[in-house]
């Protein structure tokens, strides 16, 4: 049987897309990392978004967060590949975001509660670079597709200088009236809540439960031996987002 093929979708400043890939082979995918440019090529018809079953956006400092985090990407993506990414999520195929991800996700609009853009991820209250293990709570009622075998409590990294999520109480609002938080910080109180998150918010879907972004590092958790708290769990999700769009892709 052929293996679903996984796009890692790296730019200058990406520093996560190695552990990515690591993580989704092991959960038994073809992984590939591509450049941004190379999707920007006409000649490189072999990277073209429909060859992929799936895609993550990793961590790191995408053209080192110039104007805002993630956005010189997202606008890579917006202005030059939208039909094709337009034409991945109508194919309903998983997509994941994680940290600079995450930000490049909601830049994009792709996990808004509204046509308008609802939510923006701002600097640390702490005013500095956040780098520790964070407890985290998960929403299973969520309709996030890829909690399965997760614990109600889980433990991932977080590394971020702009990881507060902001947003307007009618829009915070709207994604808890439709569970669309999938992740939580433990308390809402510094350390726990390490950036100021509104609604103690880590992570959140779009209403398919097909596109997460969330701003802990779970690539970064694929082993117990790496965790103090024996409880990382991060491999899941790279597990279940292939199972997904093992799912999806005979559907």
């Amino acid at each position: 049987m052929e293996k679903l093929k996984a796009l890692v979708l790296r730019g200058p400043g990406s520093n996560c897309d190695h552990e990515t890939e690591f993580a989704l082979a092991k959960a038994g995918a073809a992984a590939i990392r591509v450049h941004v440019n190379r999707l920007l090529n006409p000649e490189h018809e072999t990277h073209r978004l429909d060859h992929y079953d799936l895609l993550v956006i990793p961590g790191g400092f995408t053209y080192a967060d110039d104007i805002a985090a993630g956005r010189v990407l997202a606008n890579k993506l917006r202005f030059h590949l939208k039909p094709q990414l337009d034409a991945f999520i109508a194919a309903k195929k998983p997509v994941l975001g994680i940290c600079n991800g995450f930000q490049i996700l909601l830049d994009l609009g792709l996990l808004n509660v509204s046509k308008q853009r609802s939510a923006s991820l701002s600097f640390n209250d702490s005013g500095r670079f956040e780098c520790r293990w964070s407890k985290l709570k998960v929403n299973k009622k969520s309709p996030c597709q890829f909690l399965r075998g997760l614990d109600n409590e889980v433990v991932y990294p977080i590394a971020h200088g702009e990881g507060k999520f902001v947003t307007t109480p009618e829009s915070l609002a709207a994604l808890e009236a439709e569970n669309r938080v999938v992740f939580r910080y433990s308390a809402s109180s510094y350390p726990e809540n390490p950036n100021g998150s509104h609604g103690d918010i880590a992570g959140i879907c779009d209403s398919t439960g097909l596109i997460l972004g969330l701003m802990p590092h779970p690539e970064r958790a694929q082993s117990n031996r790496k965790d103090p708290h024996m409880m990382a769990m991060g491999q899941k999700i790279f597990e279940n987002l292939v199972s997904v769009a093992g799912e999806l892709s005979v559907a």
